[in-house]
């Protein structure tokens, strides 16, 4: 393992309890344990987030440099992007 650092961290009673349950459960050898996976699960979505971003400010700039879409009628838009709102959620109802 690299260098270790020691690091106080406020938890609620409820976390620590959760912690402690999870050792006595058998499922972490330590909180520590608990805790650097949980470390290594934020980094992991940080560098997921970071990569959207630079995919979408990608296509914000090929979207820019395509050109004008020329004039939209934004009241057609809206019902059209609600009307597949509405059919993504009654897919997902039956889904489930």
């Amino acid at each position: 393992m690299a260098s270790v650092e020691k690091l106080s961290v406020a938890l609620t009673n409820e976390q620590v309890s959760a912690l402690k349950a999870a050792v006595d459960a058998g499922e972490y050898a330590t909180t520590s344990e608990i805790v650097r996976e949980a470390v290594r699960d934020w980094q992991l979505k940080r560098e997921l987030r970071q990569e959207d971003i630079k995919r979408l400010r990608q296509m914000w700039d090929e979207g820019v440099a395509s050109g004008s879409a020329g004039k939209q009628n934004m009241k057609k838009l809206r019902k059209e992007a609600r009307e597949r709102l509405e059919g993504v959620k009654k897919a997902l109802g039956n889904a489930g």
